[in-house]
């Protein structure tokens, strides 16, 4: 399968709703691996750029493709995207891809063609007109990039830059076990040029991406990739040995590391996850870091399924969200997240907030989180929790990263070339009471059923 049509048909996943995580690797399997690199820029590169490349198809065209020829029309963007960055010679990128849209459909190589000539012969008058359009100019769905241009007006074309930009390859140092300093001297000994972030003490950025075989230490647990604003979680919920600590939604298992990494692996993490695929992910990140923790499948936001009564010093709820903050580093997002997906996603993490909070101990910490620059989802969310209940009280987070929004802290997409995140630290009253288990007649019953 040629490179090109390799990305098509990932593209192709993508818009029939499949995730790029899971729909590239599965194309990745039946290439070369001397392909996947290629494969991987072309896809990536095409789903940053959609919305222009789709607003210049749709010029292009006579009429619009039908379904069962999408294979045609996601030729025809890897194509246009490849035109644009012009890092191909032009007759190359043309003839290869009427070559592979004969293969696929007879019929549609000369329409192919008559496309690809007339964008090389009109190409400054196409992206003017192009350019017109809102979503092609900002390269985010109307919709969202109202609601952004709404949330940070003063910020919103910074935001909108950086969305469409790769991110950098950041790696967190196990501090627990080696210091950052020693862990840049491997990296420069391995001939890997890196920096250490100037915010987040575990944070390396690679001056280039590398195959994560190649640093040094992976396999035995000394490094992991994370981005550096996620990297902040640990730091904020400070655990220490012998606290029991709750990780809710903690697939892919990043953070569970990470807090236990920062209390020595010393505290008592219970790791929660509703989706059983991505378990795997947890359980490898784990047994790679040589740190144990108790996974349990389930939903967090039902603690009478899976809670055995003895409340948590520490909970990180790293909740379900848009993640509009991480677009550029999964720029599939764009395709699959919707308006109406909003409403529901506040909802779910004001029940997760709710039905967790009972698990806290009186006097312990809270940590929310999310990787979504929305305010309904981050500061508004909060503000709510905090004034329904006289046992919850903000601690404030001072750092020289992020802002303060009235209610928790927010980093921008790019801001120190970070992801875009929130959090929000929240202390539980020591004269709150725990939701502990009770007695009915003489059969111990879950405090979440009634007697």
């Amino acid at each position: 399968m040629q490179t090109r049509l390799a990305a098509a048909r990932v593209l192709q996943g993508v818009r029939e709703g499949g995730s790029l995580s899971r729909e590239l690797p599965k194309i990745l399997g039946k290439t070369p691996p001397e392909t996947h690199a290629t494969i991987q820029a072309l896809t990536y590169g095409v789903l940053r750029r959609y919305e222009r490349i789709d607003v210049l198809l749709a010029l292009l065209l006579r009429k619009p493709l039908k379904r069962k020829d999408r294979i045609v029309a996601d030729l025809l963007r890897v194509a246009l995207f490849e035109l644009l960055a012009a890092e191909t010679p032009d007759y190359a990128v043309v003839d290869s891809t009427v070559r592979l849209i004969r293969q696929q459909r007879g019929w549609a190589a000369g329409m192919g063609n008559a496309v690809l000539r007339r964008f090389l012969r009109e190409r400054d008058d196409l992206l003017r007109q192009v350019m017109t359009q809102p979503s092609a100019r900002w390269l985010l769905p109307d919709w969202l990039a109202g609601k952004l241009r709404k949330a940070w007006p003063e910020d919103f074309e910074a935001i909108a830059t950086a969305m469409a930009q790769p991110p950098p390859l950041t790696l967190r140092v196990n501090l627990d076990r080696v210091s950052r300093e020693d862990y840049l001297a491997q990296l420069a000994q391995a001939g890997l040029a890196a920096t250490a972030h100037p915010l987040v003490p575990s944070a390396i950025t690679l001056d280039a991406p590398t195959d994560v075989t190649r640093l040094p230490g992976f396999a035995a647990g000394l490094v992991s990739v994370q981005d550096a604003a996620a990297q902040l979680a640990a730091g904020l919920l400070d655990p220490q040995p012998g606290q029991r600590v709750l990780d809710a939604c903690a697939a892919p298992g990043g953070k569970t590391v990470h807090l236990l990494e920062a209390s020595g692996g010393e505290a008592r993490v219970v790791a929660v996850e509703s989706d059983a695929r991505r378990v795997d992910r947890l359980r490898e990140n784990l047994a790679r870091s040589r740190y144990d923790a108790s996974i349990v499948v389930a939903d967090a936001g039902r603690p009478e399924a899976w809670w055995d009564g003895e409340p948590f010093d520490r909970i990180l709820l790293d909740a379900p969200c848009s993640a509009t903050g991480v677009i550029r580093r999964h720029p599939d997002i764009k395709r699959h997240r919707q308006p109406e997906d909003i409403d529901a996603l506040v909802a779910q993490q004001r029940r997760l907030l709710d039905r967790l909070w009972l698990l806290l101990k009186p006097g312990g910490l809270l940590l929310y989180a999310t990787c979504s620059v929305l305010p309904q989802e981050n500061s508004r969310q909060v503000g709510r929790f905090v004034e329904a209940r006289d046992d919850a009280s903000e601690t404030p987070v001072a750092a020289e990263w992020g802002r303060s929004t009235g209610h928790g802290r927010q980093i921008l997409p790019g801001e120190a070339d970070m992801d875009g995140f929130f959090y929000a630290l929240l202390r539980k009253a020591s004269s709150s009471r725990v939701a502990t288990s009770s007695l009915c007649g003489k059969k111990r019953q879950s405090p979440f059923r009634r007697c």
